[in-house]
């Protein structure tokens, strides 16, 4: 097959989609035997974002630079033409993300949705992000042929909430890149810490984390936070024993896992919730929010706590310190069957059927 992914999520900063994005070309370019084109109208700086994120993946880049890129993708959805044929030829399979819904002459039309929180809880997004994927969502309703999801739990829900018929929903599991091992440089911060991985956002409720993070004011143990500033109330991360990382490139990410004595996961909602499997795959215990939205991601293997209780929080980081053995092997070998590879297979197996 010819198949066209847009990717142009990946002309920002890489968090949740836009690593899955790229491990997703990774896991196809592995399997080989189709030809694949990375496809998305981007400024020039998005472009040499693209580029930066797609290094090491063998894959034909369509980019066309373009100002204002995010309007142009916008106005191109909802228009209906010219066809995305004529940027990028003939093609079997156009595979669009949250941020554009291209038109095209033939082949199959494929998606991915990878949550419903905008729906679910307007509150917790921005109003530019509420109107995009409503667009998309409805869209996604009467157009596509394939909706790949990254969990059942999102496929049940993209069911009930947007009456996407279940024989047009496939699920596409997220994997692991090479460097997320238990194997190597172990992040040293100048005495044991917490670590936790999330935008700030309200949905990530780190609000919670950092009171539970409080009620542990008995052990020596600092409160290490990755992640880029969202929107809306931030939390406050200016106080004693908070170490504040920020944005981390992926590739970094793995030593951090190694060094955390925990890692905490919180979030209220999620579609999958990788983080909890990349720290699995390092080597670290994990306490993980109890909402059912994480039960796949985190499997047998992690602690789990009430999102919305500091003291239940407190106390599952409490039983991670006191026996965390059983937590890092469970937890290595849930993390083992999440491979790029099989996420290809996946999507392979839903564009041929």
């Amino acid at each position: 097959m010819r198949i066209v992914v847009d990717v142009a999520p990946l002309s920002h900063p890489r968090t949740g989609v836009g690593n899955y994005i790229r491990g997703s070309l990774l896991g196809l370019a592995s399997v080989g035997g189709h030809e694949l084109v990375a496809f998305a109208p981007a400024t020039m700086r998005g472009k040499r974002q693209i580029e930066a994120a797609l290094s090491g993946v063998q894959v034909e880049r369509r980019l066309p630079a373009v100002p204002a890129a995010h309007a142009v993708r916008t106005a191109w959805s909802r228009l209906g033409r010219p066809a995305a044929e004529r940027f990028v030829g003939a093609f079997d399979v156009l595979h669009f993300s949250d941020w554009m819904y291209p038109p095209q002459r033939a082949g199959v039309r494929s998606t991915m949705i990878h949550d419903v929180v905008p729906i679910h809880f307007p509150q917790w997004v921005q109003a530019r992000t509420r109107r995009m994927h409503a667009a998309k969502y409805r869209h996604t309703s009467e157009a596509a042929d394939v909706v790949i999801v990254n969990s059942q739990f999102t496929a049940h829900d993209v069911t009930d909430t947007l009456g996407i018929e279940a024989e047009r929903i496939h699920v596409a599991y997220p994997g692991l890149e090479a460097h997320f091992t238990a194997d190597g440089e172990r992040r040293a911060l100048g005495r044991p810490y917490v670590l936790t991985v999330a935008t700030l956002e309200p949905r990530k409720n780190l609000g919670t984390l950092i009171a539970a993070y409080e009620l542990l004011d008995d052990v020596d143990l600092a409160l290490a936070v990755v992640g880029a500033s969202g929107w809306g109330i931030q939390p406050d991360l200016d106080r004693d024993g908070i170490i504040r990382l920020g944005y981390t490139e992926p590739h970094e990410l793995a030593a951090l896992y190694r060094g955390a004595s925990v890692v905490v996961y919180p979030s209220r909602y999620e579609g999958f919730g990788m983080p909890i499997v990349e720290a699995m795959a390092c080597g670290a215990p994990v306490v993980a929010s109890s909402h059912a939205s994480l039960d796949e991601a985190s499997g047998d293997a992690a602690l789990r706590a009430d999102p919305l209780d500091p003291a239940a929080l407190a106390d599952a980081i409490r039983g991670a310190l006191a026996d965390p053995a059983p937590l890092v092997a469970r937890g290595r070998e849930h993390a083992a069957q999440f491979t790029w590879e099989a996420n290809a297979h996946a999507h392979l197996a839903a564009w041929s059927r």
